[in-house]
């Protein structure tokens, strides 16, 4: 058995010939640096890119494999130089009938072992998404019609960033109905972490996940999961989720959730996130209703357990504050870093204080330490801002 590192949510921005895939991220974006970025720089083994059903990206992974850099496996995925596997994704959203008997909808994660039943699931689904080469487009269809679908393609589904219990139920039992059982995991978010997801009890016998959902290269990895498995492929990655033969999450990377930029509920009135004890419904300073809800505020609302108690098996969550977080810490430190210890992995994880600060002194030495120790003031975050982190 192996430990590796997986980011299993990261998004393209463009496609190898400038098309647009998901307008809100980074032009560099594309399939081939995603997975130059996992090998040389950020040292993660299994990676989720997760808008593998736009044709644009079909088209720019057919063209990959031609290089001979990459190629497929039986036990599903791509392997990229022997040290990446990327794993072929789509971001769904779906349309649900919420609590109040609104329209509200929620993001799935669906993966899938090969490229061809990705480009099978891309035909499928372009029966229900008016352009099915952008990312995250809304389907006219519920995220319980959507599970048959992936299933059909030999996919699995995942509920993405714990939108579900933002928009549209207290209960994802109520969405999936006799398909629940379907959902073996589920994705926190950046605004969330075990302690708030474990005070939900139908999410006790689920596996979390910490992805980065990464719209730019350096957010690769700001987020991520420690894996045991024998090898790196999608048929290992399934073990590891469903905790099956010896597989299985041994550790959830993320930020702290104030750091989210979704923590807390925000006043689009007065134009900042609110303090106080949750939940918070209406503005304290101005007493508007003109809000964004906030993650710790709509768990608090709707938890059925007082206290977060995670079942026995239940792998530690770790906050993790990666490099591009750090006050301070430029791009060229950072680059200076890389260039001298291989992989932001390495970094976070394995070298002492007296190694960073031979390359780039005490000071940022300093400062990445009592990041990665916890000993930082964090400023929360909500309404679409990240929290600020100070040190010192």
């Amino acid at each position: 058995m192996q430990e590796m590192f997986a980011d299993l949510h990261v998004h393209i921005g463009r496609s190898e010939k400038g098309k647009p895939i998901k307008i809100t991220a980074a032009r560099s974006l594309n399939f081939a640096n995603i997975a130059k970025e996992c090998a040389e720089r950020k040292g993660i083994q299994i990676v989720g890119i997760i808008d593998c059903a736009s044709p644009y990206v079909i088209e720019d992974i057919e063209e990959f494999l031609k290089t001979g850099e990459a190629y497929e496996i039986k036990d599903g995925g791509i392997i990229y130089k022997d040290k990446v596997c990327i794993i072929l994704g789509s971001e769904i959203e779906t349309a649900e009938i919420n609590d109040n008997g609104k329209t509200g909808s929620a993001h799935n994660l669906c993966y899938f072992p090969s490229l061809a039943d990705i480009k099978a699931f891309s035909k499928e689904m372009s029966k229900y998404i008016k352009n099915i080469t952008l990312s995250s487009q809304r389907a006219c269809i519920s995220a319980y019609e959507l599970v048959d679908i992936v299933e059909k393609f030999n996919g699995v589904l995942i509920p993405a960033h714990k939108s579900f219990y933002g928009n549209c139920t207290s209960r994802l039992e109520r969405i999936f109905k006799e398909k629940f059982n379907k959902i073996f995991a589920i994705e926190l978010g950046l605004s969330a972490d075990t302690e708030l997801a474990d005070q939900i009890s139908e999410l006790e016998t689920r596996t979390f996940i910490t992805n980065s959902d990464a719209h730019s290269l350096p957010k690769i990895a700001r987020e991520y999961n420690k894996i045991l498995v024998e090898d790196i492929s999608f048929k290992e990655l399934l073990k590891a989720l469903k905790n099956e033969d010896g597989r299985k999450i041994l550790c959830n990377y993320g930020l702290d959730p104030k750091l989210g930029k979704y923590h807390r509920t925000y006043c689009e009135t007065c134009d900042k996130p609110i303090e106080g004890e949750p939940p918070i419904f209406e503005c304290p300073e101005c007493h508007g209703t003109n809000i964004t809800m906030g993650v710790l505020d709509r768990i608090v609302s709707i938890r059925d357990k007082e206290k977060s108690i995670s079942p026995a098996d239940r792998p530690p969550y770790v906050y993790q504050v990666p490099l591009t977080f750090i006050p301070g810490l430029g791009s060229k430190t950072i680059d200076k870093l890389l260039n001298t210890f291989e992989t932001e992995m390495n970094i976070l994880h394995k070298l002492s204080e007296d190694d960073i600060e031979a390359v780039v002194g005490e000071k940022v030495a300093k400062t990445i330490v009592a990041a990665r120790e916890g000993k930082a003031t964090i400023q929360a975050g909500g309404g679409g801002v990240y929290g600020k982190l100070t040190v010192g």
